[in-house]
């Protein structure tokens, strides 16, 4: 819903040409960037405030003797981490794997 309100595009696109340190460096860019629907590039501001709601989501399941406010962040920026680790599998595993992918990157989304 947030991807929709704030005008952004949460797919992933792949890099693909570049040195393996550029690609790395370029899906983990993607867990805190992303395309506007101008085709621009732009924070991931829904993919930040997401991941920050669904902290606090989950510091409602703890029990009351053991919230604190560093759950949340913590919870947040592991959501943040594991979408950076996502975007390096899909940039090196699932790019292999996806049939009929175009050999060089388009920019339109």
């Amino acid at each position: 819903m947030l991807p929709s309100l704030l005008k952004q595009d949460p797919r992933y696109f792949y890099k693909g040409t570049g040195s393996t340190r550029s690609c790395i460096l370029y899906a983990v860019a993607n867990a805190v960037t992303c395309k506007g629907d101008n085709k621009r590039w732009q924070p991931n501001y829904s993919g930040i405030i997401g991941s920050f709601a669904t902290g606090g989501i989950s510091y409602l399941y703890y029990p009351p003797g053991d919230r604190n406010a560093g759950l949340v962040y913590q919870n947040a920026l592991i959501k943040i981490g594991a979408s950076a680790v996502a975007g390096v599998f899909q940039e090196f595993v699932v790019r292999k794997l996806t049939p009929h992918l175009p050999s060089h990157p388009q920019d339109q989304p």
